[in-house]
């Protein structure tokens, strides 16, 4: 410990600590100002990653610069050595918090300037939304362990709650037990958000099925996910249901998809003039990507034939609106050009023939 009050034995300990705070307070607004006034007569294209954390970070530079100054002001102070002990433990712990509230800042801006640079509006956009992916979940993973670390450290500089916690961990017993048992789903869920960074069976924006329920991968939380169903409802699954139940995914391995539209009709109908209309439709459609298209009958049944038309598209919403367009101008082509070929119930009446009557 300095023993400031050997500098100038003649003067009181609160003008020494007074002394000392203007000094330390004036040498850090004057150093932070020449850093802005630095970064000022920078281009603006000069290091941006630089630029936003002193932007981000400043204020809270400032306030660590008051609780340094405040501390060795306090040991200037002429108090008892309990009080003076216990001010510094205060005001250190603030200071441990407030350099982790520095490191999640800068965690968060250095990913999140990672993820703005992806190109998730690609039409091929698969591996900027598994990177997207796993930033996302590493920025919660990473936040929640700066913070825990943070508040172990600030708790440590008070022997009372460092003696306490040494205690709770040693006779944890049935109550540990009992604690362990109630985190258990959030334990499930922090882990399977781990498994879900390193495997990705689905990412941001993937089309999925999950209970039944088609929609896309709107956010990827530590606990859970939620998908944005096609009615613009919200469908909240815990990420260990993902691990323990089958879903599809319906852009998987690429963000290209192919649709299926089926039309029923009756046998009379000409498949060769509907295979050429059909074609025609998904060609000329600006939904169609160029890859896939087909025309098949794929089922028969015991009144109407089964005609399945696949076509792709670049990503799950187009594939849904190219599929509605074929589903529409084929039904109207097979009426205007087939309407007897429209699915209808026939119906044969067998009469018998008259007995003739017997002479008596």
């Amino acid at each position: 410990m300095v023993a400031w009050n050997n500098f100038a034995p003649w003067a009181p300990g609160w003008l020494v600590a007074v002394f000392i705070f203007a000094v330390i307070m004036t040498a850090g607004l004057v150093l932070q100002g020449l850093g802005t006034r630095f970064l000022a007569s920078r281009p603006p294209t000069w290091h941006p990653f630089l630029r936003h954390a002193w932007m981000r970070t400043r204020q809270l530079v400032r306030f660590i610069v008051l609780l340094f100054a405040m501390g060795l002001g306090v040991q200037a102070l002429e108090l008892s050595g309990s009080l003076k002990d216990t001010a510094q433990k205060i005001l250190l712990c603030l200071f441990v918090i407030q350099a982790g509230w520095i490191a999640i800042s800068i965690a968060n801006l250095a990913i999140d300037r990672y993820v703005q640079g992806l190109n998730l509006q690609a039409s091929d956009n698969l591996m900027a939304r598994k990177a997207a992916t796993q930033m996302r979940i590493f920025r919660q993973s990473t936040n929640v362990v700066l913070a825990a670390l943070t508040a172990a450290f600030a708790l440590m500089s008070f022997d009372a709650v460092r003696q306490f916690g040494v205690s709770l961990f040693a006779s944890a017993g049935i109550a540990g037990i009992v604690v362990g048992l109630a985190a258990r789903p959030m334990l499930e869920n922090l882990i399977a958000g781990v498994q879900l960074a390193l495997t990705q069976p689905l990412r941001l924006q993937d089309a999925v099925v999950i209970n039944n329920e088609w929609g896309w991968v709107e956010e990827i939380n530590s606990t859970y996910i939620v998908v944005r169903l096609w009615d613009w409802r919200r469908q909240i699954v815990p990420l260990s249901y993902l691990f323990q139940n089958p879903f599809t995914n319906w852009s998987r391995s690429s963000s290209s998809i192919i649709g299926t539209v089926f039309i029923y009709a009756d046998y009379t109908l000409p498949m060769e003039p509907v295979r050429a209309r059909a074609t025609e439709i998904v060609k000329t459609s600006p939904l169609w990507d160029g890859q896939v298209v087909n025309v098949q009958v794929s089922d028969a049944r015991e009144h109407v034939m089964e005609v399945r038309v696949l076509a792709s598209a670049s990503d799950s919403s187009r594939a849904w609106d190219l599929r509605c367009e074929i589903r529409e101008k084929l039904i109207a082509f097979i009426r205007e050009a087939f309407p007897e070929s429209l699915p209808r119930l026939r119906r044969e009446d067998f009469r018998l023939a008259e007995q003739p009557v017997r002479a008596h």
